[in-house]
């Protein structure tokens, strides 16, 4: 089993930054990508980023030029650095693990990031 610790969310202005880590512990196979999803009041979880363990990414188009995913294989943590952050950036942001061999995910509890106008 995998245990996902998040940390980082907050309250922030628009146009403003926050960074959210994610480190996960536990029984971790290193084929794996972890990443970040949100889910906004009303909405469906949807992708945000995601980051593979030799720093293959994929964004969501909403984010692009804005969000920065990476990761340290080494502390098994992945961060995501979210600049000129917006209002529609407002949701609950889930840490993701999911080992590619075994086909399972992890999830962590989520952390809350609010951007206010």
């Amino acid at each position: 089993q995998v245990q996902l610790a998040e940390s980082g969310g907050g309250l922030v202005q628009a146009g403003g930054s926050l960074r959210l880590s994610c480190a996960a512990s536990g029984s971790i196979q290193s084929r794996n990508v972890m990443g970040w999803y949100r889910q906004a009041p009303g909405k469906q979880r949807e992708l945000v980023a995601t980051i593979a363990y030799f720093g293959t990414t994929n964004y969501a188009e909403s984010v692009k030029g804005r969000f920065t995913i990476s990761r340290d294989n080494a502390k098994t943590t992945v961060y995501l650095q979210m600049n000129s952050l917006k209002p529609e950036d407002t949701a609950v942001y889930y840490c993701n693990f999911r080992s590619v061999t075994d086909r399972i995910d992890y999830w962590g509890q989520g952390t809350q990031v609010t951007v206010s106008s």
